[in-house]
Formats: C-alpha cells, sequence, structure tokens
C-alpha cells in the first residue's frame, strides 16, 4: 500500500511576494529599544570627546562620572526643589579622584564641571538632545522620526537660584529600561526585592531596592509636571479624567506600597539581626537606609497627592477672576501740573486738550436697536430743576489740633536748618545751638528733620521746583549727647539744577 504523493502546499502569505513589515506593536518594541539606546549615546559621546580637552584625560571614565552625577542629581533633588549644581560637584570630585589619585584637585574639579555640563548640554540652544530613529507606518513605508530628550535640567528656584532635575529619560537610562510603566515597574521591583531579601541574596537586593527609588522619584515627577502646568494654566491639563484618574491610582499605588516596603524592612532588620556575616550586616543596614528614603518619598507624594485636588481649586479661582495687570501711574503734580502753570495759555491748552483726550478712556457706543431708538424718540425729556438739585448742607467738625510742635517752633527750626551750600554742619552742634534758645522741644524737632533729611525726596523736590534741598550723611561719627543717640550726622543744604529743571517743563510742555 502505497501513500499518497505529498502536495506542495505553500501558505498565501509566504507566496505573497515580498514580506510585509513587522506589525505595530514588534515596531513599537523596536522603537522603544532605540529610544533607550539613544539616550544613552550623551554618555558614551563624552568618552569620545573628551580627547578634545587641554592636557591628558584619558584615565578618567567619562561615562561612569556621567552616570554617577545622574545618581546624585536623582537622589538629592526633592519633591518642590531640585539638587544644588555646587553640592554635586562636590559630592562627585571624590569619585573622579579615585581614578587618577596622583592628578591635581583643580583638574577633577574640571572634569567634574565638564561632565555635568554636558549632560545639561549648556552648548545648544533649548539644552537638549536629539535622536533620529526609522518607524514603519501602518501603510508599510519607511518614517524617520526626532527623538527630542534631556537628561539634566536647569529649573528655577526661590530668591532667583536654579537647581537640577533628572528628567524621565535620565531615570531610565539608571535602570535600564525605557517607556516603562510606573505603578507596574515599582510592584516588579519591589516583588523582586522581597524575593532576594528572603534568599539571603542582600547585594542584588540592594540594587533592585535603588530602582525601587528611581521609580519612586519618576512617579513623582509625573505629578510634579501636570501641578507646575496647572500653575501656569489650569486649561492646559486634563482634570476633567486624566489627572483624577491618575491622582486615584497613584494613591492606591502609594497605599499598597507603603504596606509592601513596611514588610520587607521588617525582613531586612530580621535578616540584619540574624546574620554573623559582617558584609550582610553592612548591605542590610544600607537596605534599611533605602527603604526609610522610600518611605519618605512616598509619604512626601502621598500629601502632595491629597494637595492636588485643593491646589487645582484654588489655582482655577485664581486664574479666572483675576485682576488686569496695572501700569504704573502718572505723577499729575510732576508730569502735567507743575510744568504746565508757567505756560502761556495757547500753549497750556494744547497739553490739557492731549491729557484729556487719550485719560479719560474711551467710551462704549450705544448698540443701535430698532426698539432702543424708539425708546430714545418717544420717551419724553425728564424736567430739571434750572439750578439743579439741592444740596445738603455739611456738618463740619473742627479737628483738634494734636501736633506737637508749634508753627513759630516749625518756623525757628526750618531758620536753624537753612544752611549755607558751602557749610554743612555736625547734628551735635544743631542741638547745641537749639538749646540755646531755652525751647527744650526745639532740639527734638531738629534731630528729627536731620533724620527725615538722610534719605532725601530728591526726585520729588526736583520736579516741584524747589531750588535747594536738605540732606544728611553719616560718616560714621557717634553723636555724643545727652538726650539722642545714634551717629552725628554731617547736615548741610544741597542747590538743584533750576536749569535742568527748566529744561524738562519745556520739553513736557
Amino acid at each position: 500500500m502505497t501513500s499518497p504523493a505529498p502536495t506542495d502546499s505553500v501558505p498565501p502569505q509566504l507566496s505573497a511576494g515580498p514580506r510585509p513589515a513587522p506589525g505595530p506593536a514588534a515596531d513599537e518594541g523596536l522603537a522603544r529599544r532605540l529610544r533607550a539606546l539613544a539616550c544613552t549615546a550623551p554618555l558614551h559621546d563624552l568618552d569620545a570627546r573628551k580627547a578634545n580637552l587641554a592636557g591628558e584625560y584619558s584615565v578618567y571614565g567619562m561615562a561612569e562620572v556621567a552616570l554617577a552625577a545622574i545618581d546624585l542629581v536623582t537622589l538629592n533633588m526633592d519633591f518642590d526643589t531640585g539638587a544644588d549644581h555646587d553640592q554635586i560637584v562636590a559630592r562627585l570630585t571624590p569619585r573622579i579622584a579615585a581614578q587618577a589619585p596622583h592628578r591635581p584637585a583643580a583638574e577633577h574639579e574640571r572634569v567634574a564641571r565638564w561632565v555635568m555640563e554636558n549632560l545639561i548640554n549648556v552648548g545648544s540652544v533649548d539644552r537638549g538632545f536629539r535622536a533620529v530613529y526609522g518607524t514603519f507606518a501602518p501603510d508599510g513605508t519607511y518614517v524617520r522620526r526626532d527623538y527630542d530628550f534631556k537628561l539634566l535640567e536647569e529649573v528655577p528656584g526661590p530668591g532667583g537660584t536654579v537647581y537640577l532635575r533628572t528628567t524621565d529619560e535620565a531615570v531610565n537610562v539608571l535602570v535600564g529600561a525605557l517607556d516603562t510603566d510606573v505603578t507596574s515597574a515599582q510592584i516588579a521591583a519591589e516583588v523582586k526585592l522581597e524575593v532576594l531579601i528572603n534568599r539571603g541574596r542582600l547585594a542584588d537586593a540592594q540594587l533592585a531596592a535603588e530602582q525601587a527609588r528611581y521609580r519612586t522619584v519618576q512617579y513623582s515627577e509625573t505629578l510634579r509636571r501636570a501641578l507646575d502646568a496647572t500653575r501656569r494654566n489650569v486649561r492646559a491639563v486634563d482634570w476633567l479624567n486624566a489627572v483624577p484618574d491618575m491622582i486615584t491610582e497613584a494613591l492606591d499605588h502609594v497605599a499598597e506600597r507603603y504596606r509592601h516596603e513596611n514588610a520587607i524592612l521588617t525582613n531586612i532588620r530580621k535578616a540584619r539581626d540574624e546574620t554573623e556575616d559582617p558584609e550582610h550586616k553592612r548591605r542590610a543596614a544600607e537596605l534599611v537606609d533605602i527603604v526609610k528614603d522610600c518611605i519618605r518619598r512616598h509619604t512626601q507624594l502621598q500629601s502632595r497627592l491629597l494637595e492636588a485636588g485643593p491646589l487645582f481649586r484654588a489655582e482655577q479661582d485664581r486664574q479666572a477672576f483675576a485682576t488686569p495687570a496695572t501700569t504704573s501711574g502718572t505723577d499729575l503734580y510732576g508730569h502735567l501740573l507743575a510744568p504746565t502753570l508757567p505756560l502761556p495759555l495757547e500753549q497750556a491748552t494744547r497739553v490739557t486738550d492731549a491729557f484729556f483726550a487719550r485719560g479719560t478712556g474711551l467710551r462704549t457706543p450705544v448698540s443701535v436697536r430698532i426698539t432702543d431708538l424708539v425708546d430714545i424718540l418717544l420717551t419724553p425729556p425728564v424736567e430739571r430743576e434750572h439750578l439743579g438739585a439741592e444740596m445738603p448742607e455739611p456738618d463740619l467738625i473742627a479737628t483738634p489740633d494734636d501736633s506737637r510742635f508749634s508753627e513759630e517752633q516749625l518756623a525757628a527750626a526750618t531758620e536753624l536748618l537753612d544752611l549755607p551750600a558751602d557749610a554743612p554742619r555736625r547734628l551735635s552742634g544743631l542741638l547745641t545751638e537749639a538749646r540755646r534758645t531755652g525751647d527744650p522741644d526745639l532740639a527734638y524737632l531738629v534731630a528729627l528733620l536731620a533724620v527725615h533729611a538722610a534719605s532725601p525726596a530728591v526726585g520729588t523736590a526736583y520736579r516741584q521746583g524747589e531750588e535747594k534741598l536738605l540732606f544728611a550723611v553719616d560718616d560714621g561719627t557717634e553723636l555724643d549727647d545727652p538726650e539722642f543717640g545714634g551717629a552725628d550726622l554731617i547736615v548741610g543744604t544741597a542747590l538743584l539744577d533750576a536749569a535742568g529743571m527748566a529744561a524738562d517743563r519745556t520739553e513736557a510742555a
């Protein structure tokens, strides 16, 4: 009995000519790996370009220094602030010095600053990196795409300071993954950490704990960017669906991770106390510190998550009902009245007409509709009194004069302080002369006027056309007086530029 001859059956997808492009899932995985490779390119480029530095720098591993710098910035930045640039350089210098201990300390610091500047990419316009990779479009055509990313970025801080923060791409370079879901990566890292601790592999457990901490930092960065965008423009963030869902997931994530990390912390302490190996004790102690830091960061993240809703409502109210920015006002006396009064009427009217034409603002015209026009034409005029409505008689109450000094005392003090422009005097001598008049309060008034003259309003006096101005200067001499203390001021009179004031008034006219 013979078997039938085999038939040559070829699947239709293999006989249809050239093979099509990979599917979307496979192509997305390839693009993800290409972007991951692009994020490491600036680190490899450091070792390629270190030959351009003036001197022999081949002994330094620049990629290793760059990874350490990214690590330091990631662990030293907080939710609201970043890492200080000088502190990162100071902490990075000992690691560089270990690579070449015979080199001078100035060279180690120079290498640290060079690596930091290249990670920030100081020479570029937007201080970012760009890589080009290719993907397949749905129709099978090959498309080149640009991938823009940053590793370290400078962010403004309070008081005009500038901090450093690591980006998601930099964190992904540290943990060896790109575009990974934060929640799933955190769960996987902590499950792996727990398994390694139970098996006693504390060295691998320390690496897993550090990866879990990096994922926590990345989760906080996602929330911080959403809150910062809300403070700038509340409409730019999807607070209807995206952000509330993210906050709910993040709160559930923090609660689960907090319970998980406390259990891990208990196991680490148990392993630390039971082991007799000094190396295991040291590893366990380091693990305790890392997991405590993870718990602290999760607690901080939880507090920010709880504040996100009130912050959104406050920013919504602030941005919706914010008053428009006001411009600086006009000094009516110095800019208009004082220059205009000395002018003839013909010239003064040109100034006042120009001011009031622009100073009264715009008047919105009434929109003309048939109904409004009929109402205006058919409404009878309102009868008015020829002299207008009767004004009520105001009740005037005399203001009591509670001034300490009288007009005579002010005149006496002014005469005493009317000094020649080229003969300033000490405050101590003026006080002695004031006491000779027999008025005990005159010395207090002279001291008050002298202290007020220590910061004279020169601009106001200049605009108001004053010819001279009283001033007081402290030269460091201490005042020797039975009633007053402080500095023995030098009091004098300064002459103002009358010609300059006249020229300014002419220009204003």
